[in-house]
């Protein structure tokens, strides 16, 4: 049986500052000094916390200590940045929400929502897990303008 780390454990044993988003060792343990910088920074770009045998994600580790809960859902960087775990920067929403959030380009034109089609450029947005044709268009960037307008008034997860 797994254990669950608790509110109550996690403040004993780390305390988090919601303005910076760090965590820092309370007490000294061996080879740990007392008030040094906890976790580290996982080649996924999100902050890891081991403690009484577990790994957790710093995100999920900050919405536990301020809130006394472990989130519902997924916790959503709203900035797109992984390593950020200020408090204000966090929400929790469905996985559909946090996905709607993302501000890298899968593709190879490196532009959100946008992909070379013969000699122009589509833009495209995903709605219900359907892809939304928006056009086509002569740049890239005008594609990627028109995909920014429609992510905007149909994503509720955007915060671009």
């Amino acid at each position: 049986m797994t254990k669950r780390l608790t509110a109550a454990r996690l403040r004993e044993l780390l305390h988090y500052d919601p303005e910076t988003g760090v965590f820092r060792h309370i007490a000294p343990r061996q080879g740990i000094i007392a008030g040094s910088v906890a976790g580290s920074l996982g080649t996924n770009g999100y902050r890891k916390h081991r403690m009484d045998g577990e790994t957790h994600s710093g995100h999920r580790l900050a919405w536990l200590y301020m809130t006394g809960e472990w989130p519902k859902f997924e916790i959503d960087h709203i900035n797109g940045d992984r390593a950020d775990n200020r408090f204000a920067n966090l929400r929790d929403v469905p996985g559909r929400v946090n996905r709607q959030n993302m501000r890298r380009a899968l593709g190879k034109v490196g532009l959100l929502g946008v992909c070379r089609h013969r000699d122009v450029f589509r833009a495209e947005i995903g709605i219900d897990n359907k892809a939304i044709r928006l056009g086509t268009f002569k740049t890239p960037e005008e594609a990627h303008e028109a995909y920014l307008k429609a992510k905007r008034q149909l994503h509720e997860g955007c915060t671009i």
